[in-house]
């Protein structure tokens, strides 16, 4: 090759470099090598434009300071820009600075509040105001995402907002609040938000009072102790009439406000018409090996003391132990319950129920003396050898499900219609108490799911199952097998490796001699 050749190579090539610069705004593409395709969103939202006849403008409201520290907002970017190059210019992707585009107030106003961040500096830390949110517009609907600070369920949340906006449907949730002490704003606060987060409509609904037919879903908190016959009847005609339910309920009552004192729950029907349904809700406690953690306070002669011991009335479901067939628990996290009743499934015809999550098989139960306090440790096991073995702690029901009052012939042809219930043993993992071990992440996801689910909107429930957050280090559940792991560990990082070192040292001096001689 001659001079001249290669000052006309070099120029193709600069010409081709600078043309494929150019048009990387109009093509657009990306690898994801990650096992879980955490970063590329899925199919149903890639074809989101069959359902959008007009163009959806999404608009990320993000700080630039905040953009220029962090990664996250590039992340996000990326990942609406992935929903316009797919969407065959149904949606348009706009990016701007509340604070350069003088648009504080407008961005206020529409609910993206601002939030103080640390930004390092060469001499420390400053302290900025920011804003990172996502407004949806279509014709004259929108949606707002007032906090977007990570990428863990951001295609759900634009994927199903985009949805609604597009059908211009509401996705509309009821809830009771069966237990006449608790409160969905105070116990349930952590609930609520994510609910209101997700785009729900929420709708609380007092106990006797009619349900609309229009909501695409209800939960029911509790209640075995406060909803009688009146009440039950209206959740009965619901469920008859083709509504979607999940039931949180106790089989065990505690006195958390006091000291821990249990006892079996006097049934004012809910038990009654569940195991109608198809489901008993036993009242019977189950405790597992693979426990949470109870900080609790013991008196002693010194004063008052702080203690914490594995409480096995608390149990962290494993992931492991989630039904992969089910779209509720698919790629399940698993979750935490606190003072669970076991479950047992007898579906009546035309009622098709499967297991969502179990204990391990080192779980066992208390039926007889329920004994809760963190101080009588020794006492928890004493139906453990005729009782050991894993449990149902959730399940769902779909089918056509026979009423639990009386019901006229005419009335009998016009409530027919399919519905699908879930259960879980336990009303407190739906509460508060889903945080005091940073379980509410696992908890709330399986809610999410659990009322997507019950929305017939599986294919949204399906975006969800495919997010890849990180899962805590206690996958390994059987304490023989634990501790082998443990010691292996323990064994490599502190012999092994560095006996490998100084072998490796000994190994290069005697060959540095060698070429020496």
């Amino acid at each position: 090759m001659n001079r001249n050749q290669a000052k006309v190579l070099a120029a193709l090539s600069l010409a081709v470099f600078v043309l494929a610069f150019m048009i990387t705004n109009r093509v657009w593409f990306r690898f994801d090598l990650t096992r879980n395709k955490a970063f590329t969103i899925s199919e149903v939202s890639r074809n989101l434009h069959r359902e959008i006849s007009d163009q959806v403008r999404i608009t990320y409201f993000v700080s630039d300071k905040l953009r220029q520290t962090y990664p996250i907002p590039g992340e996000i970017a990326d990942l609406i820009r992935e929903y316009a190059a797919h969407s065959r210019g149904r949606i348009r992707f706009v990016q701007r600075d509340p604070a350069r585009a003088d648009l504080i107030r407008e961005v206020e106003e529409l609910g993206i509040m601002p939030h103080q961040i640390q930004v390092p500096e060469r001499a420390g830390f400053t302290v900025a105001t920011v804003y990172s949110g996502i407004l949806i517009e279509y014709l004259d609907r929108e949606a707002v995402m007032p906090v977007v600070f990570s990428l863990d369920t951001l295609e759900y949340d634009l994927t199903s907002r985009i949805r609604a906006l597009v059908r211009n449907t509401e996705r509309s949730l009821g809830i009771i609040v069966g237990d006449a002490h608790r409160q969905l704003f105070g116990e349930f606060g952590l609930l609520h938000r994510e609910l209101l987060l997700s785009g729900f409509r929420l709708r609380l609904i007092d106990p006797g009072d009619d349900i609309p037919a229009t909501l695409q879903a209800l939960i029911v908190l509790g209640g075995a102790e406060d909803l009688d016959a009146e009440k039950l009847f209206r959740i009965d005609r619901y469920i008859m009439a083709g509504g979607n339910v999940l039931f949180a309920v106790d089989g065990i009552m505690v006195n958390i406000r006091g000291e821990l004192e249990a006892r079996a729950a006097a049934d004012q029907g809910l038990l009654a018409i569940l195991a109608n349904y198809g489901v008993v809700v036993r009242r019977a406690m189950v405790l597992d090996r693979t426990a949470l953690n109870l900080t609790f306070q013991s008196q002693v002669r010194g004063g008052t003391v702080l203690q914490t011991v594995r409480y096995p009335h608390w149990i962290s479901v494993q992931n492991q132990a989630g039904n992969s067939e089910h779209p509720v628990t698919s790629r399940f996290q698993g979750l935490d319950l606190f003072w669970a009743s076991p479950l047992e499934l007898v579906p009546p015809p035309g009622v098709t129920a499967e297991i969502l999550f179990t204990s391990t098989p080192y779980a066992w139960l208390q039926t007889d003396r329920f004994v809760t306090s963190p101080q009588l440790i020794q006492w928890f096991g004493d139906e453990l050898e005729q009782t050991l073995g894993s449990r149902i702690l959730g399940a769902s029901l779909s089918g056509i499900f026979p009423s639990a009052f009386e019901v006229s012939p005419a009335e009998n042809d016009l409530l027919r219609s399919p519905s699908r219930l879930i259960v879980v043993g336990d009303t407190d993992f739906a509460s508060n108490l889903m945080q005091l071990n940073r379980g509410e992440g696992r908890n709330l996801d399986f809610l999410i799911r659990a009322v997507e689910w019950l929305s017939n909107d599986e294919d949204i429930v399906a975006i969800r199952a495919r997010e890849g957050p990180a899962r805590r280090l206690d996958r390994i559940t059987d304490p023989e097998r634990r501790e082998a792991a443990m010691l292996f560990s323990r064994t490599f990082n502190t012999v092994v490796i560095p006996l490998f070192v100084i072998l490796f040292g000994v190994f290069i001096c005697f060959k540095r001699k060698r070429v020496c001689r």
